[in-house]
């Protein structure tokens, strides 16, 4: 695996110093140029939490990926690079306010002067690092901020149009890509899952975000939504003009 053929992928160039603004330029690249995706796991693609397949699908193939796949994949990038970085665990709460199953979606911890959580495989949430002191930040997709929970458990939290919801909620203790072996099986083939059923890809953009949810894409900019229905061709058109995707 080759950290400049990476950087490459999502258009960004090494880092001389682990900064914090070097870490949001970084994730926020990623999210523009990389997708989250299942369309492996509708096809029924086995995913294994290998870095090597991970990065081959990624980097070399142009595809993009779930939260163990982008994660993984840009956890390794980010310790290359010189950050202190690990993998965390998280529990997602749906926005009916139900959780998932248990850890079973990956993050990144980063300490820098303090802690921020780096999330470059949640879809649709925040593209910059989140202190975990507090601290409010704005994007095109909301303000965010983390609120401590029992120790070791942290929540990250989202408001928009002036209510909060909890995104999910994460451990800061350390994990390895392995540990979500379990995970990342469960979201591959349970019924449970909400990657299992449909679709999806979902990419920042300068100015908001565009999703594809089985066949309807969605463009948001600013606060502006257009949705399109698309046939099937159209749709297999929108995979490779707005997510650089190309299905064999």
């Amino acid at each position: 695996m080759e950290v400049e053929a990476y950087l490459k992928r999502f258009h960004a160039f090494p880092v001389e110093e682990a900064y914090l603004q070097d870490l949001a330029r970084l994730q926020s690249l990623h999210m523009q140029h990389v997708p989250f995706e299942n369309l492996d796991v509708i096809r029924k693609e086995p995913i294994y939490l290998n870095l090597e397949p991970i990065y081959e699908k990624i980097v070399e193939r142009g595809r993009g990926g779930y939260c163990y796949e982008l994660n993984g994949l840009f956890h390794w990038l980010l310790q290359q690079l010189g950050f202190d970085a690990q993998l965390v665990s998280a529990t997602v709460q749906r926005p009916n306010g139900k959780w998932a199953k248990a850890d079973t979606h990956a993050a990144i911890l980063v300490q820098l002067d303090a802690p921020y959580l780096v999330d470059v495989g949640f879809g649709d949430s925040t593209i910059s690092p989140i202190p975990l002191g507090g601290e409010r930040q704005t994007d095109n997709s909301g303000t965010y901020r983390i609120e401590a929970h029992d120790e070791p458990f942290y929540d990250l939290i989202r408001e928009d149009e002036g209510k909060e919801r909890v995104l999910y909620r994460f451990s800061t203790f350390p994990k390895k890509l392995e540990d979500f072996h379990e995970g990342c099986v469960f979201n591959q083939v349970s019924k449970d899952s909400s990657f299992t059923h449909d679709d999806l890809a979902t990419i920042a953009t300068d100015l908001g975000r565009t999703t594809l949810s089985g066949n309807q894409l969605t463009i948001r900019e600013n606060k502006e939504k257009k949705k399109i229905q698309l046939n099937d061709k159209e749709k297999e058109q929108a995979l490779r003009d707005y997510f650089g995707i190309e299905l064999a």
